[in-house]
């Protein structure tokens, strides 16, 4: 892998730094799978017909855009909650499908995550971008935006020794342990999302799982346990309203998203449209989006805080003007009754056994068999091309390895 002479070769997760703001990387440029641009398919490179024409700091269009978000970029009133307000923290988890809650990581776990982060990004910013680019953009991605989890070539950063010590900790467990009702829930993937500097566009609003609108008894029974009084009609089936409410919530899957610095409204503050978690129309299209949907954002929230998110409410990434990177690990979960074939085993087992025993328990079905590690584990590539040609090398030499034992 070549490394750019002009990338830093250190560089903050959370302070001012000089990466970002790429002017050689078009507006709204999106690859493909092999990294050609503007493909017939976008996924999440949806552009933003509203964004700068030029990806320059000190551009008009850009200051105008800063300004506006000054003035008016933030969730009025948003509830934050600490760590041991249970109750407070589900209601407003199921009012609104996501909810703010203050000091999920202290010091030193936050120190670790930031850290962590700068070494994946910095496996990323390392690849050569096409002619004067000084970076690389992420297949169906908009420009300037990573998910730590796609980026990776077994999908998850399970394997990393940072994202596996966070999926049980002091403050989380019980939290989860209220709003899935129970502590049979279990670890889906670990990843999350990074936004340089330079980040113009909006990412369209979007839910990242579709609810199936299926109610094992699983589902009844976290329903319940969340408070839902279950009627049953003359087929002795959950009526109606108790259907609906069920689904509202109970949901299937949830992730935790850690702040590795402050929410402010320049670096690009995640937004969420509260109360979309349990609709089924479709979001808005960037053209459609109103603005005060625009300005959903999450300013206020700190580092070291966390946002508990249902994965089908609507959200989106937003402009990081600022010249500081926004970074956002997370861990997902999933309720106890969703299928155990949606398990991916991309834990080592030697990661897997460093855990606590509530977090071996939660992780059992991630866990790849003893001395397997998981394909693609560790190889970090923007492009889904190499990403897979990566994952395939792993399996290789994993098989070579087998036979030479």
């Amino acid at each position: 892998m070549s490394e750019k002479q002009n990338q830093p070769s250190s560089f903050s997760i959370h302070e001012e730094s000089d990466v970002g703001w790429d002017i050689h990387t078009p507006v709204n440029e999106t690859v493909d799978a092999q990294g050609h641009p503007f493909p017939d398919k976008v996924f999440f490179g949806v552009p933003d017909p509203r964004a700068p024409k030029r990806r320059a700091y000190d551009d008009p269009e850009v200051e105008a855009l800063r300004q506006r978000l000054k003035q008016n970029n933030g969730i009025r009133g948003l509830d934050i909650c600490e760590p041991d307000q249970l109750d407070q923290i589900a209601r407003i988890f199921h009012r609104d499908g996501f909810v703010v809650v203050r000091n999920l990581l202290n010091a030193e776990q936050l120190d670790r995550f930031r850290v962590g982060c700068v070494q994946r990004l910095q496996q990323i910013l390392n690849i050569v971008g096409e002619g004067e680019r000084k970076y690389v953009t992420e297949s169906y991605r908009l420009p300037h935006r990573y998910s730590l989890g796609t980026s990776s070539a077994s999908r998850e950063l399970l394997h990393d020794p940072i994202w596996a010590s966070m999926v049980d900790l002091p403050t989380t467990t019980p939290i989860l342990e209220k709003i899935f009702g129970s502590l049979d829930y279990r670890v889906r993937g670990a990843g999350g999302d990074l936004c340089l500097p330079g980040a113009v566009e909006y990412q369209h609003l979007h839910s990242d799982v579709e609810d199936e609108q299926v109610i094992p008894a699983g589902r009844i029974e976290q329903a319940i346990a969340s408070g839902v009084d279950v009627k049953l009609d003359e087929r002795g089936e959950p009526d109606l309203l108790s259907k609906r409410l069920i689904m509202e919530m109970a949901p299937g899957y949830i992730t935790i998203n850690f702040l590795m610095s402050d929410l402010t409204w320049e670096n690009g503050p995640i937004r969420q449209v509260p109360g979309t978690h349990i609709t089924r129309q479709l979001p808005p299209t960037p053209e459609q989006e109103p603005e005060w949907m625009r300005l959903s954002t999450l300013v206020g929230a700190k580092a070291g805080d966390g946002v508990i998110r249902d994965l089908r409410a609507w959200h989106g990434a937003t402009p990081n003007l600022s010249r500081s990177i926004r970074a956002m690990p997370n861990v997902e979960y999933v309720s106890p009754w969703v299928p155990e074939t949606l398990s991916r085993q991309t834990m080592p087992d030697e990661i897997w056994q460093s855990l606590t025993a509530h977090g071996k328990r939660i992780c059992r079905l991630v866990k790849a068999d003893p001395g397997v590690w998981p394909a693609g584990a560790g190889e970090m590539h923007p492009i889904a091309s190499s990403r897979k040609a990566l994952k395939q090398q792993s399996k290789l030499s994993a098989k070579a390895t087998k036979q030479d034992d």
